[in-house]
């Protein structure tokens, strides 16, 4: 599936959920909430049928970890990093979920001033954290495209395959470690002038 054809996919997908539940929900169906998520679940589902469904096809033998031993970014390697990027977004999401309703419960007024200010930090720290996730949630969702792509565990700036070992440790790294340094490199020195 070219880069064109998914533009299209996802438009489609917009479309059809803006029609299933309406404009002002469509949003929040498309980010997984709402009323309208389960009409956007099958819709989005529906066209990754369409493209390669053939990946999920394969189940991974219990324990299993990549090796450097088998071919680099063969379909288990695949699949296993496809179920710890969506794991790990499914996590995320639950804790978002779990904080907004604890933010939502403790939205009681105190009547001490300090307490007030606590409260409000706590509240600003809790937000600031789960905004954080969320570019993290729009970095998971990069890679798993990487992977549909199958471009995923390679250096965007070099091309080389990213270590087996740094990409189960930070999953959604887009350059090697030589480059993740370079780049850092370069970074500090702008940062200095």
């Amino acid at each position: 599936m070219g880069k064109s054809d998914r533009k299209q996919t996802i438009k489609k997908v917009a479309k059809a959920t803006r029609k299933a539940v309406g404009r002002p929900r469509a949003k929040a169906a498309l980010n997984g909430s709402g009323r309208g998520a389960i009409k956007a679940k099958k819709l989005v589902g529906k066209a990754a049928r369409r493209g390669k469904g053939r990946q999920h096809s394969i189940v991974l033998p219990e324990g299993y970890s990549p090796s450097e031993s088998e071919p680099f970014m063969n379909e288990r390697q695949r699949v296993y990093f496809r179920n710890k990027l969506v794991s790990w977004k499914e996590e995320i999401v639950r804790q978002n979920r779990e904080t907004l309703q604890v933010l939502h419960e403790d939205s009681a007024q105190h009547a001490d001033l300090a307490d007030r200010a606590t409260s409000e930090t706590d509240r600003a720290l809790e937000l600031r954290a789960r905004d954080r996730q969320r570019k993290l949630i729009a970095k998971i969702d990069a890679a798993l495209m990487r992977i549909e792509e199958g471009t995923y565990g390679y250096c965007e700036e070099t091309g080389e395959p990213i270590g087996l070992k740094r990409l189960d440790a930070r999953p959604i790294a887009t350059l090697s470690l030589e480059a993740q340094e370079r780049h850092e490199r370069r970074e500090k020195v702008f940062r200095e002038q």
